[in-house]
């Protein structure tokens, strides 16, 4: 599930994983993810979530959606520093985040770390290091 609160945004992360074999459900904030999540029969595996959204934070939407889906693993989104964040709980240790703005290669490297069962840990800079490493090489490819 993917709730993202800026449209084009959303639309361009739907678009990638739906076009990486990725099937997601997409909500314009926590009250709408809700709703979504409780009209889908089978389980959601993903919360790719923004951290600050109007009315429910993806904090909270993930301690709401929770108990009906145990097994569901969270990467937050931000483009916000850590210190602003850090008041909406998400730099705890075994947090994931994704911070904004992220590329493509980046994204699907986080989406399918967590899905293969990623140790929970908060990315490190070493990790940043590497990211950005893809980064740049997927960057050049794609001037070719």
């Amino acid at each position: 599930m993917l709730v993202e609160d800026a449209e084009p945004l959303r639309r361009l992360t739907q678009l990638i994983l739906q076009e990486n074999g990725y099937r997601v459900l997409a909500a314009e904030d926590g009250a709408d993810a809700q709703k979504v999540a409780a009209e889908f029969a089978g389980p959601i595996q993903l919360l790719l979530t923004d951290v600050v959204m109007p009315g429910i934070n993806g904090r909270v939407l993930a301690e709401r959606l929770a108990p009906s889906h145990p097994a569901m693993k969270v990467l937050y989104m931000s483009g916000y520093t850590d210190s602003f964040i850090a008041g909406h709980g998400v730099l705890e240790p075994g947090t994931h985040l994704l911070r904004k703005p992220f590329t493509e290669v980046i994204l699907l490297h986080k989406v399918r770390e967590l899905l293969d069962g990623g140790n929970g840990a908060r990315k490190t800079e070493g990790m940043a290091a590497v990211e950005s490493s893809m980064a740049a090489e997927s960057d050049a490819k794609l001037k070719d």
